[in-house]
């Protein structure tokens, strides 16, 4: 009881002291991984507005890792952006849902294994971060999901669960409840967000057999 009562008290205080600031970087965060979940491109525009808000916050609350990842995010962002609109197939309005290749899948490995030592020996070693790993180890996560999101990759999804699931404790320990209530949320939405792309990816592969079926002469 004691525990559950200093969760609550938490997150009443953690409302009460939540800024104007961080209110429109949860809405517009929220937001923008519901558009994701729907692949909407209103994802990105959304995304921006949020991200380049935590970079601010993040830098507050001396999470450096978070604060660079979100300005990774703004970078990605409006490449994705221009990417998910721009399609090879001139006839589709975006590019289509995918799955790693096995050398994406080497690639996405070395991005996650490689990001993750960098930041945690810049972290230990150059910065005062009390949570020096866990704020590598959710970055390099995320930095993975947003890569695999720009390409729209259904395994970016996997990546934004694992990072929701790790930032939920880490940003209600920094005393930003608001925020870890949203990544709570997130991971709901992550779930949905894979089970959602999955199925649009089935169907254009069904669409495509169908496609092929009907100009294959016989």
């Amino acid at each position: 009881m004691e525990f559950l009562d200093y969760i609550i008290d938490g997150i009443i205080t953690g409302v009460i002291n939540t800024t104007l600031l961080e209110w429109i970087a949860v809405a517009t965060g929220l937001a923008s991984v519901w558009y994701s979940m729907k692949e909407n491109i209103l994802v990105y525009p959304t995304g921006i507005v949020s991200v380049l808000i935590y970079v601010y916050i993040a830098f507050q609350y001396k999470l450096y890792a978070d604060m660079g990842v979100n300005f990774y995010y703004f970078v990605v962002s409006v490449y994705g952006w221009y990417y998910w609109v721009h399609p090879k197939n001139d006839s589709r309005e975006q590019v289509p849902v995918t799955m790693n290749s096995r050398n994406e899948n080497l690639f996405s490995v070395a991005l996650t294994v490689g990001s993750f030592s960098i930041l945690y020996f810049v972290l230990s070693n150059f910065t005062d971060s009390d949570v020096a790993f866990w704020d590598s180890l959710t970055t390099c996560f995320a930095i993975l999901g947003m890569f695999l999101m720009a390409r729209k990759k259904l395994e970016s999804w996997v990546a934004w669960i694992i990072t929701d699931l790790i930032s939920i404790p880490l940003y209600f320990y920094k005393g930003l409840v608001l925020t870890s209530f949203q990544f709570l949320v997130f991971t709901g939405i992550a779930f949905a967000g894979y089970f959602a792309w999955k199925k649009s990816m089935e169907k254009e592969a069904e669409k495509r057999k169908m496609n092929s079926a009907v100009t294959t002469p016989k």
